[in-house]
């Protein structure tokens, strides 16, 4: 599995279970006023940030294709309108964390639009150009090949669709160099990539017009796929 855990520290789990800092960031995330002090306290970044990034999901027309890799716990749910009319695909390498996204889809009145679907992001389920917005939040970093993973959510993309996505760069600043560290030891985090690194390897798969944007110790990302 592309995420699956390296060595763990005790009680923190591997992504293909249900690690305690994955309910940790579920919940900041949905506590803007907490989450947002616990985000610019700890990593310096601007949690509003990550939902402006989400509103792209908002966006879309309906009968659009949308895929959410890895969902997680279903944070980018928060993007998605009630009786919007698309066709959002959850995806991830554990059940657990698929359970946990239909439970917020269904708090959220969105459950008729959301399917689950296991999926390991290097080798990704689906047709070529099957889809026309993917979203990618707080997941490259965990990849054990995090431009394999571009690769396949490139082949994904149909020509002219939208890859929005956010990420722990390797080269956000030598502050949160302890967290890519830690995380690493934990088998939370992958080998990472700088941001020269990404707009390459997005280049590479023709998404064009990258807008990359650093907030602390995250990098928001955005490009179209050429026609």
């Amino acid at each position: 599995m592309i995420r699956s855990a390296l060595s763990r520290l005790p009680g923190l789990g591997g992504w293909s279970e249900d690690p305690l800092w994955a309910s940790v960031y579920d919940w900041t995330v949905e506590h803007p006023t907490a989450g947002g002090a616990l985000w610019r306290v700890g990593i310096n970044s601007d949690l509003r940030r990550l939902y402006r990034a989400a509103d792209e999901i908002g966006r879309q027309p309906a009968g659009s294709r949308i895929l959410d890799i890895p969902c997680g716990g279903g944070v980018a749910l928060r993007g998605l309108r009630p009786g919007q009319g698309v066709e959002y695909v959850a995806g991830d390498i554990a059940q657990t964390m698929l359970d946990r996204t239909m439970r917020v889809a269904a708090r959220r009145g969105v459950a008729d639009q959301v399917a689950p679907r296991i999926a390991d992001v290097g080798a990704l389920p689906f047709e070529d150009g099957a889809f026309d917005l993917v979203v990618t939040f707080t997941g490259l970093h965990c990849f054990p090949d995090p431009r394999r993973a571009v690769v396949e959510i490139a082949r994904v993309l149909r020509p002219g669709g939208v890859l929005t996505g956010s990420a722990l760069l390797n080269d956000t600043g030598l502050r949160f160099e302890p967290l890519r560290q830690v995380g690493r030891v934990a088998g939370l985090l992958g080998p990472g990539c700088t941001s020269a690194e990404l707009e390459t390897w997005l280049a590479e798969q023709d998404v064009a017009d990258v807008v990359l944007e650093t907030s602390g110790a995250i990098a928001y990302f955005r490009g179209v796929k050429r026609a």
